[in-house]
């Protein structure tokens, strides 16, 4: 049986989506399984054994109709058995239906298509604590006959000389692997995912008042260098002093080889988190007021996994709204109100159970 699947865009989403393979395995262990993504989110899916090939969509295929339309028609040329579209966009669609599978699957937007023979409506509560951006991917493979409720966790693979190299970065930058480690997610994917710079200032003054010992790293890119700096900036002179600044990840690979030596991350929800989970390291994430937390709360557990979200302490803008999301313009005026005493028992408690 040959499998398309089709996840493009973000990196948390093609994480998320990389479950599918393994479970398909689980079941078809000689299935052949492709992957088409964004080729700048590869590096999440990078050595994953499940996945026997990549296909890569690139800004060239977005910016050209024709390029897109050439791509769609290479990938049809494959002729899959089953194709699983999980993006559901213009180009998703393009290339399911020029494909010639017979099976065709996707999530259910409302929308009539003559293009999927196989639909799926997003639930709306999550069976497990793997959380409904889980749930929701794996009932897509309700029709090849694979328990939509036997849960895969998303997994990522580094080398042992890439761990290596992480190890040598860190002590030659005189961190302590010996004492505790912390990565900060201090800024989202925009500015409607970012918790304020004060508040997240306050946040990493806890973690060193919780945590003397600690050594505390930031997660950004050179671009986000002076938003990064400004929160910095607003710590506690002591706060600074275990602040490595200029310590990360040159690249998405060498971040994650760095993420997998700290004790937690925690920040801003986003793709780091997502990764951090994958890695197996403990996180504490900071919620955007519109974003649906019971999508994204990935294996929540109030111990290992927490998770922090403005509805969780007052539910008043929340009342009669169907959707997160209808407040996403009142981001930062919600985000005002999402104190960091809000949840600070809650970070105590999850930096205590590190120990």
């Amino acid at each position: 049986m040959k499998i398309l699947v089709i996840q493009q865009k973000m990196i948390g989403d093609v994480l998320a989506t990389s479950i599918l393979f393994e479970a398909i395995k689980q079941k078809y262990p000689n299935s052949e399984l492709h992957y088409v993504i964004n080729s700048h989110t590869f590096p999440v899916v990078e050595n994953n054994p499940f996945v026997d090939y990549f296909h890569f969509f690139t800004p060239e295929h977005e910016k050209s109709k024709l390029k897109l339309f050439k791509f769609a028609k290479d990938l049809n040329k494959e002729s899959f058995d089953v194709v699983i579209d999980v993006y559901i966009k213009l180009s998703s669609k393009l290339i399911t239906f020029l494909s010639k599978a017979k099976t065709k699957i996707s999530i259910d937007k409302g929308q009539k298509s003559l293009i999927y023979n196989h639909t799926f409506k997003h639930k709306l509560k999550a069976d497990t604590n793997a959380g409904l951006a889980i749930e929701n991917r794996l009932q897509l493979l309700t029709p090849l006959d694979i328990d939509p409720l036997k849960i895969v966790r998303p997994k990522i693979y580094l080398t042992e000389n890439e761990k290596n190299e992480a190890k040598l970065f860190l002590e030659s930058n005189n961190i302590d692997l010996e004492k505790p480690l912390f990565m900060i997610g201090v800024l989202g994917s925009g500015s409607n995912k970012t918790y304020p710079f004060e508040y997240m200032a306050k946040v990493i003054d806890q973690i060193v008042l919780e945590q003397p010992d600690s050594q505390i790293l930031f997660n950004y890119i050179p671009k986000q260098e002076a938003d990064a700096k400004a929160i910095l900036d607003l710590c506690t002179a002591e706060t600074k002093k275990k602040v490595y600044f200029k310590v990360f990840g040159k690249s998405l690979r060498s971040f994650l080889a760095i993420t997998s030596y700290c004790d937690a991350l925690i920040g801003n929800e986003g793709g780091a988190i997502n990764m951090a989970k994958a890695l197996y390291i403990p996180t504490f994430t900071i919620f955007s007021p519109w974003i649906k937390k019971e999508a994204w709360n990935m294996f929540d557990d109030g111990q290992k996994h927490v998770s922090a979200h403005l509805k969780d302490f007052n539910k008043a803008p929340y009342q009669n709204i169907k959707h997160p999301k209808i407040l996403k313009s009142k981001a930062s005026e919600l985000y005002l109100d999402f104190k960091p005493s809000y949840f600070e028992s809650d970070l105590k408690e999850f930096l205590k159970l590190l120990n």
